[in-house]
């Protein structure tokens, strides 16, 4: 009884290791199920050509039967028109064995001919199942493929959730957080860019203005204004071009 507890317990952990390699790779298991029943029908229509090669001996006997019997037929005659009923009577009893050896032969024919054909069609009806399954492995070996890809990418779905509480989530907001930084030292260069711009305005409008004012003294002293002209001159510069008057015609 122990002994058989523990076959029963040996049984049942191969049973477990058998079904895990069973199931590891289906497909695998698939293939190798094909190969092997196409190795089967290999061997199969070995022996259909070597059973092929007895019904055409067996049929080369028939017609060999059939010579001997028209033969023998016509001996006989040939005999019983010489007369010759002896001899016509020891040919006459090799006739009747050789139709009986006909009919034993001919009978197998039939037999070994309906056989073949039976097996010929069984071979052509495995041989369309195999093909069948061939195109199933690779439907389901496509399938298989397809619907691990479709897990793989559901679980990255998953995986690749950008909350702020899974690890994704934290890294965004730290690369986030570096992206406003440098959007920031971006923004105080700029803005620090802009100190000084007032005084550096004020500087050159003074230097244009002692530049015009050193021009009408070289005007002055060349004589090219008087002093007068020169104040004429900077007020026009100031008011602007004067605006001409359009007279106003009255109607008749």
């Amino acid at each position: 009884m122990i002994f058989g507890k523990l076959w029963r317990a040996l049984s049942a952990q191969f049973n477990k290791v058998a079904n895990l390699f069973w199931t590891a790779d289906p497909i695998a298991q698939m293939q190798y199920e094909y190969d092997l029943a196409v190795d089967q029908l290999k061997s199969g229509r070995e022996g259909l050509e070597q059973y092929r090669a007895l019904v055409e001996r067996v049929g080369r006997q028939v017609a060999n039967n059939q010579a001997q019997v028209t033969s023998l037929g016509a001996k006989i005659q040939a005999y019983l028109q010489a007369g010759d009923r002896e001899s016509a009577s020891r040919y006459a009893l090799e006739l009747q064995n050789a139709k009986k050896d006909l009919a034993e032969n001919t009978s197998q024919l039939k037999l070994h001919e309906e056989s073949y054909n039976n097996n010929v069609m069984k071979v052509k009806h495995a041989s369309g199942k195999l093909q069948k399954i061939k195109d199933k492995i690779s439907k389901y070996d496509a399938e298989l493929k397809m619907s691990r890809a479709e897990a793989e990418l559901a679980k990255l779905s998953q995986d690749f959730n950008f909350d702020v509480t899974t690890d994704f989530g934290q890294i965004e907001q730290v690369i986030q957080e570096k992206i406003s930084l440098n959007r920031a030292k971006v923004r105080v260069a700029a803005d620090l860019s802009g100190e000084g711009v007032v005084d550096i305005q004020r500087e050159q409008a003074m230097q244009q203005v002692m530049a015009d004012q050193a021009l009408r003294e070289f005007e002055i002293e060349a004589g090219l204004v008087t002093p007068d002209t020169a104040k004429v001159t900077e007020a026009e510069k100031e008011l602007g071009p004067a605006q001409p008057v359009k007279e106003t015609v009255k109607g008749s």
